[in-house]
């Protein structure tokens, strides 16, 4: 468990949870995240927005509510041409990543599905940054973990209505 009476050494001493703190850090968290995901992608031969696809992809598989993931939904999503959109599904086809599958019931959607070896692949090399998350997490009391939960998900549907309003 952390010690409450010290501050993070990451955070400005005069407001640790003011706003500012808040921007650095998600800033700092997502510059990281993101220099992962570029390095995942070169090792890999494919482009950050494959990547990008990709966690779209597993998400949707997922998400009990959206069900598979399809090209249209995609690229809506990612805000891409469809031109773009299939340049990017072909390298991901192509490379091992996903898998193109058509609706039983009806042969004109196609369900975009994460290919088990890539996930796989994935895991692997995401392995250190779950190690990690899970040594972050040991430093934290249950509860405090459901507060961490509770604002991630609300900062993910902040995200969403600052998208949708643009």
């Amino acid at each position: 468990m952390r010690d409450t009476d010290s501050p993070s050494p990451s955070l400005p001493a005069d407001d640790p949870i003011g706003l500012q703190s808040f921007a650095v850090l998600l800033r700092r968290m997502n510059a990281e995240f993101n220099r992962i995901a570029q390095e995942f992608a070169h090792a890999q031969g494919l482009h950050l927005t494959d990547v990008q696809a990709l966690i779209a992809v597993l998400d949707a598989d997922t998400d009990e509510d959206g069900g598979p993931m399809t090209p249209g939904r995609l690229r809506k999503q990612m805000n891409l041409t469809s031109g773009a959109m299939t340049a990017c599904l072909d390298r991901l086809e192509k490379t091992g990543h996903i898998r193109r599958v058509r609706a039983a019931d009806d042969r004109r959607v196609v369900h975009l599905h994460y290919a088990q070896a890539a996930k796989q692949v994935a895991r692997d090399y995401f392995r250190p940054l779950a190690h990690g998350t899970d040594a972050a997490r040991a430093g934290f009391t249950h509860d405090e973990l459901h507060v961490v939960v509770r604002f991630l998900a609300e900062m993910n549907h902040q995200l969403t209505l600052v998208r949708a309003a643009r």
